[in-house]
């Protein structure tokens, strides 16, 4: 009998379907291509897929709000699902990035903002 780890590989490629989808499209949507990298683990939580970009296209990655990490990742659960393994993400921020500004509310602020 197969584990779970082993039905994730597709016997057509080296690399497992999981890192093989994170990788084309990360790069389909990157102006560094070359520079993506997937690191795949796997434990008892599942596959751990951690991805590094050139620091220019983490904004492209994470996207507006993080609406394009969320897309992917869901993306990567139903490959996940489809290969009876539970599959999930972390993007690596690159060294010598520009820390994310963070936006400090006062709390007038955020009671104005339960208002609306």
């Amino acid at each position: 009998m197969l584990q779970w780890q082993e039905l994730i590989i597709d016997n057509r490629m080296a690399k497992p379907v999981d890192q093989e989808f994170l990788e084309y499209l990360i790069k389909s949507i990157v102006d560094y291509p070359d520079d993506v990298k997937v690191v795949r683990k796997i434990d008892e939580m599942g596959v751990l897929l951690t991805l590094s970009v050139n620091a220019q296209d983490m904004s492209k990655v994470i996207g507006r709000g993080g609406a394009t990490a969320k897309s992917v990742r869901s993306l990567l659960r139903i490959v996940g699902i489809k290969h009876n393994a539970r599959v999930n993400l972390k993007i690596e921020e690159p060294e010598g990035a520009a820390p994310r500004p963070r936006r400090v509310s006062s709390v007038d602020e955020v009671v104005e903002d339960l208002k609306l």
